[in-house]
């Protein structure tokens, strides 16, 4: 495999966790049990009632309620330690959790102790959760070119408010996440790495798109030009890569694929 071409996989992996280290590292956290200002700790009856609190929760909001719920029958092991995380966090702090910062969280910690399932999952699973994501980058460059950027590049921009305001993407991506998890634990497919003969095809498909050789050089090699790309080129740019990539031959695309959630769950 071309070395240089690692860049792309990045990339490729940056996007697959569109709701992983970058947003993540943003995020809402739990409440923080050193808010407590009483100096004691919460009796296992105040967190027993933050849990009941929290699964009203997040049962309430129509577009979360079927992620947690999918979760739980999926991986009730995760769900179980998660919620109970959760209820002693909020209770220990006093405060009621967040749905949007459990919807994170939970996403989260699925992709750690799970992702690297969705590698094996099969073809459809794997395009559906790239779809997803690809829907998501799609409003991002149409609200905010300079966050859009920010994101393609690995950068610590606010994503917690714009997720929160498209709660609907929000939540399919991460519903698509946890089916190709669920898919990859069932299929165990086993794929080979991408090619250098994948990587030509989709340079030629990224050049027939009309994108820059500079373009393309910062998306396949991690080159910075000089001068920079403006926002709006670059966010383009990274737009027309994703849907170039979901226009390749099914093998070559699903290898990039697979090999992009391998490294999105091992970074």
């Amino acid at each position: 495999m071309n070395t240089l071409r690692l860049a792309l996989l990045s990339l490729a992996a940056l996007v697959a966790i569109i709701l992983g280290w970058t947003f993540l590292h943003n995020a809402p956290r739990e409440p923080d049990s050193s808010a407590r200002t009483d100096g004691r700790r919460a009796s296992p009856q105040e967190v027993a009632a933050m849990r009941r609190a929290i699964e009203r929760t997040v049962a309430g909001e129509p577009d979360y309620a079927g992620f947690f719920d999918e979760l739980k029958a999926a991986f009730p092991a995760e769900y179980e330690a998660f919620i109970a995380r959760a209820a002693e966090a909020s209770a220990e702090a006093g405060e009621g959790a967040n749905a949007d910062a459990l919807m994170i969280d939970a996403a989260r910690g699925l992709r750690r102790s799970h992702g690297i399932l969705a590698a094996s999952a099969d073809g459809p699973a794997l395009d559906h959760y790239f779809d997803a994501k690809l829907a998501f980058l799609r409003a991002l460059a149409g609200a905010d070119k300079a966050l859009c950027v920010d994101f393609l590049s690995g950068g610590n921009g606010d994503f917690v408010a714009f997720s929160r305001d498209h709660r609907p993407l929000f939540a399919a991506m991460a519903a698509a996440g946890l089916d190709a998890i669920n898919d990859g634990r069932a299929k165990r497919i086993k794929r080979a790495a991408p090619t250098d003969e994948d990587f030509h095809t989709l340079e030629n498909a990224l050049r027939a798109q009309g994108l820059s050789n500079a373009a393309i050089e910062a998306l396949l090699d991690g080159k910075a030009t000089i001068p920079p790309l403006e926002d709006g080129e670059m966010c383009q740019a990274g737009e027309v890569y994703l849907q170039t990539l979901a226009a390749l031959p099914d093998a070559a695309r699903r290898r990039i694929y697979g090999f992009a959630v391998q490294l999105a769950v091992r970074s």
